[in-house]
Formats: structure tokens, sequence, C-alpha cells
């Protein structure tokens, strides 16, 4: 496995014009890994997650489990004329050594931009929805229905035995966004009546997204290697899942 970290050029009209889709950049950093197969339900799992510091550094952060050219992502969306061979726009190291090391008990910081869903029946006898968790409490109840099965526990935050979970657990709940693109850029727009899925052909996809940065203790070190490479929740091939762990601060 290998991380990726690749600062996008937010200035060049390439890189506006990725940033516009997640549709588009997904296929764009799909293209990093030529040995990809073409048949999309026999390809390994490839994770990324855009982190946006301002409104300038916008940086792509990308987990896979070969090490990827990123060169046509530099000529088209980075600093093509300043690459170098030691430097050629980004950086990648190998994902094992870090993963091997993960230890039960082990704090680390961590960030996390996922798609917190859950199901619901608005009538009885209705089907389930599935329907976006849009508020900042229950994205984080969310999260906590997670921890388990991936792995890891929440540390406490400033008030351990508050009501409010938001100020009970060292996390913050941020960074929200709605997105509505389509699966294809060039789909025409649906017939009028028929109704619009998330993801069906013709049809926009949404999706609400947001962003938790916090702090963690390693509970189950297989579980959050699995977390650390195969993602957390849905809207994976939309920048959702990419759990990400940095040394405490």
């Amino acid at each position: 496995m290998y991380l990726t970290r690749f600062r996008i050029n937010t200035a060049r009209a390439g890189a506006r014009y990725l940033l516009s889709s997640p549709q588009r950049l997904h296929a764009a950093l799909l293209a990093c890994f030529p040995g990809l197969p073409t048949d999309p339900e026999a390809r390994p799992r490839i994770l990324w997650r855009l982190d946006h510091a301002d409104r300038t550094d916008v940086q792509v952060y990308l987990v896979g489990p070969d090490r990827p050219d990123l060169t046509g992502l530099v000529e088209q969306a980075g600093w093509p004329t300043l690459a170098e061979p030691g430097a050629p726009g980004w950086e990648t190291r190998h994902y094992q050594p870090f993963l091997r090391r993960l230890a039960k008990g082990d704090r680390w910081s961590f960030r996390l931009t996922a798609n917190p869903v859950h199901s619901i029946r608005r009538k009885d006898g209705e089907p389930t929805k599935r329907t976006a968790h849009v508020s900042p409490r229950h994205q984080l109840g969310w999260l906590l229905k997670q921890q388990e099965r991936h792995g890891f526990e929440l540390l406490p935050g400033v008030a351990p035995v508050a009501e409010d979970p938001l100020h009970r657990y060292a996390v913050v709940v941020h960074g929200r966004r709605d997105l509505s693109f389509r699966k294809r850029p060039g789909d025409p727009a649906p017939p009028a009546g028929r109704k619009r899925g998330n993801g069906s052909r013709g049809g926009p996809v949404t999706l609400v997204t947001t962003v938790f940065t916090g702090r963690l203790e390693v509970t189950d070190p297989a579980a959050l290697r699995n977390a650390l490479t195969q993602g957390i929740g849905r809207g994976k091939a939309y920048g959702c899942g990419l759990l990400t762990l940095a040394p405490q601060e």
C-alpha cells in the first residue's frame, strides 16, 4: 500500500475543472494507476480525500495498492515547470511500515471526510430510504457507531461527562459540503417527470459530506488497518472514507 499527497494549483483552469466534480477528480486519480483493471468490479480499493486548508491551499491524499504516477495530474493541475527528479510534484511513501506499527492503546490525531447516512422509513409499509445526516450532532453519532467496527475509540474531550456528545469527545465536526453533480458530466437532463436518483442514469449524484478531526485510541489494530486502506462509510469514489492518522499535537 502507498500513501500519496499532492497539492493542487488552484490557479489553473485544469485544477478548477477537476475540482468542479468529484467524478472528474476520481477519474483523474484512477488514471494515476496504470496497472488497474479496466473492469471496475475487479479494481482494488482506491481512496482519496481533498483537504481544504484555505481557498488556495487544497491537497489530495490518496491511498492505493500500487505506487501511483501523478505526472499527468501535475501537468493538468499542478506545477509542472517546478518538477525535478527528486521532487516531481507529489510525495508518495510506503504505507505498510506505518500500518504494521499500529498497536492497541496507541493514541493519534485523525482526520476523516465522510458521508454519514442512515436509513429511514417515512410511512409504515414503505421501503426504507437512505438519507444524509446533516447536523453535527447526528453526524458525530454516526461516527460513534463506526468506531468499534473500525478498531478505535474517540478520546474524551474537554468535558467528558457533558450531556452534549460534541463536548464529550475530542472531535470537531466541520466542513459540511452539499454536493450535487452528474456521474457522467455529458449526461443530458432527465426527462420531465422522471424521478432523479442518486447516481441513476441521467440523474445527479447528491452527497452531504463532513470532516471529522480529533484524537482517537487504537482498540483493534487489524480492524483499524482495514479502515485505513478500505475506508469508512459510503461515497468512497467521491472523496469520502479516507481516514488518516498523525502524531498527537
